[in-house]
């Protein structure tokens, strides 16, 4: 399978509103091409509103959001959602076929068999979702979303209804997908562990209105998902900082980030 090689996203002075009410204001920042980017907070801040403008789902009162695809041609982006969003009455493979059917693309039998072995889903094709494991849902939801080889992907807390261990199991098989695919990934976690593991940059949002308390690089990130850094020291400190921040964040105190790092 082809792989995307994954676009830049930029918001420039993004502002999001609703009834009157400034939810999101004066967001700024950038992700290069083919990286991820966590967006993190407490609950209410704005996270799945900003992703859904990003995805351009909702609409922006103010500034704008860039996808820089370089002129190769309109970027493609795909979502993932927090309740999966499976179609109950199409079968495996018909839920892995249908973006391949409304994007236009050929090979789609080619594309869903090998999409099929890299879900390990081999063989449970003909079943339909309410039929599968949480896991095995998990995994054809993503799968959905990087069939037609999306150059950005969103996703709006797509574990937070599994149980940690499974949780773990499925983080590991996304950066695989992810790494192996190439495109660029944005999403939204309330896990400070899943966001320090996944997100090669970690932006926190402040509450409402909501604006950048921070956005820096991951120190501990790693790219190879045969590499699991999660019980190492860094990895716990990049936690406690992070939990840190939050505190920080709810009493309105800024994140000095000398480093561009957290």
């Amino acid at each position: 399978m082809q792989t995307a090689t994954g676009v830049a996203i930029g918001a420039h002075s993004l502002a999001v509103g609703w009834q009157g009410a400034s939810l999101i204001d004066d967001i700024n920042f950038t992700v290069p091409a083919g990286t991820s980017l966590a967006l993190i907070g407490e609950s209410g801040c704005g996270k799945s509103t900003l992703l859904k403008t990003l995805a351009g789902i909702l609409p922006a009162v103010a500034g704008s959001v860039t996808l820089e695809s370089g002129g190769r041609r309109t970027p493609r982006t795909a979502m993932v959602w927090q309740d999966l969003a499976l179609f109950p009455w199409m079968t495996v493979r018909d839920n892995l076929a249908l973006p391949l059917k409304l994007a236009g693309l050929d090979r789609r039998e080619e594309r869903v068999g090998s999409m099929l072995a890299e879900l390990e889903l081999e063989g449970l094709e003909t079943r339909f979702p309410q039929e599968l494991s949480g896991g095995q849902q998990q995994r054809l939801a993503l799968g959905r979303a990087l069939i037609a080889e999306p150059d950005v992907l969103f996703m709006d807390e797509p574990f937070s209804a599994i149980d940690a261990v499974l949780r773990e199991h499925l983080q590991t098989f996304l950066k695989r997908l992810w790494r192996r695919h190439g495109c660029t990934m944005v999403f939204v976690t309330h896990d400070i562990a899943e966001a320090a593991y996944l997100g090669e940059n970690i932006l926190m949002l402040g509450a409402r209105p909501s604006r950048v308390a921070g956005c820096a690089a991951n120190p501990v990130f790693c790219a190879d998902p045969d590499v699991d850094v999660r019980r190492s020291d860094d990895f716990y400190a990049l936690q406690r900082r992070l939990h840190e921040a939050f505190v920080r964040v709810r009493m309105g105190e800024s994140l000095p980030l000398p480093r561009g790092e957290w």
